[in-house]
């Protein structure tokens, strides 16, 4: 307590970690929240492998990179980073990993051999190593995090479909809404850290959300897919909207808003991706604000707290427990607002 008093007299800030508050929870957070959080990174910080990785086991595939990613912003959200917080050591492990499978000629970060569809596991990792890329304090592992940041958004805008959008290979020419917006929140996030991004690949990318949107407010799978709009990807075409600098103010962002009102339930499994959708949609409401927030966040917490398992994880969608629980923290540690990506 001293050493942080003699900090604050001295004008400087502290961030402690999530563990080390003593119960000074942010609005909505509760003791049993917080012990729900504790398990969960508990269980991620047990499930991390020998190299960094975090790996999903089904049907789906292990995916890597793209679940290294997402377990490392749960951690990045409870305030720890590569040299501070009770997990620096998990979060160091795991950029290792994500530097070391980044193809220095391509820019690609993925495992090639596990991640058919590289750019899934290209966009959170690049999220997450641009989250941590101001954290660092060994300036060169920070000089080599840009090197790879750079490969990376140079890569994203070369894989950028002529119509604005991405798809699951980074030379494939075609685009559909769960690549892109990984992609454009990956960009913003890069662009929030310093590292340069061209304007027009996220004007086009924002431009290509935009024609995605059917006359409801909903946004479709792609835009050459037709049909009707997908609650999952609507509720992500917001998230990244409002992390491009594009508000309500805008008509077709408050038309899709409405349509996620009214078709995203916290505990009705109705959108096909639950847990992905609700990845987003606490994003969005937590940029937001006010008293959608706070309903959405009191639900959404309560119901996550009745589908935690015994161990501490979550599994989500079928996908698997390292992305359910990273998915899971990520959505119960928004009002500690220590992401960058996520903060208001």
């Amino acid at each position: 307590m001293k050493l942080v008093c003699l900090m604050l007299a001295a004008g400087l800030t502290v961030a402690p970690s999530l563990q080390a508050q003593e119960a000074a929870y942010p609005p909505g957070v509760t003791p049993q929240i917080h012990a729900s959080i504790v398990r969960g990174l508990e269980w991620l910080r047990r499930n991390q492998a020998n190299d960094g990785s975090w790996r999903n086991s089904g049907g789906y595939g292990s995916y890597p990179a793209a679940m290294t990613g997402i377990a490392g912003m749960a951690f990045i959200a409870s305030g720890s980073t590569p040299t501070r917080g009770r997990y620096w050591n998990e979060v160091r492990k795991s950029v290792g990993f994500l530097l070391k499978n980044a193809d220095p000629n391509t820019g690609v970060i993925s495992v090639p051999a596990e991640e058919g569809r590289s750019m899934y596991g290209h966009g959170f990792a690049t999220l997450y190593l641009a989250s941590v890329f101001g954290m660092e304090e060994d300036l060169r592992k920070q000089d080599k995090l840009k090197r790879v940041l750079d490969k990376a958004v140079q890569l994203i805008a070369s894989a950028q479909s002529s119509a604005g959008g991405w798809i699951y290979t980074p030379d494939s020419n075609s685009d559909e809404g769960s690549v892109t917006v990984t992609q454009i929140q990956a960009l913003r996030a890069c662009r929030m850290a310093g590292i340069v991004v061209d304007k027009k690949v996220i004007d086009k990318s924002v431009d290509y959300i935009k024609r995605c949107q059917n006359s409801d407010g909903s946004i479709r799978y792609s835009l050459n897919s037709g049909g009707s709009g997908r609650p999952a990807i609507t509720a992500a075409g917001v998230a990244v909207l409002y992390n491009a600098g594009v508000y309500d103010d805008q008509p077709f962002v408050d038309k899709a808003v409405k349509y996620c009102m009214k078709h995203i339930k916290t505990s009705v499994r109705n959108t096909g991706h639950h847990y992905y959708a609700q990845l987003y949609w606490s994003q969005a409401l937590y940029q937001r604000g006010g008293k959608d927030w706070e309903k959405y966040y009191k639900s959404m917490a309560a119901w996550l707290l009745k589908q935690q398992s015994k161990d501490g994880s979550w599994q989500g969608d079928g996908v698997g427990t390292v992305y359910g629980t990273g998915i899971a923290l990520t959505i119960l540690q928004l009002p500690y607002s220590y992401a960058p990506i996520y903060q208001r």
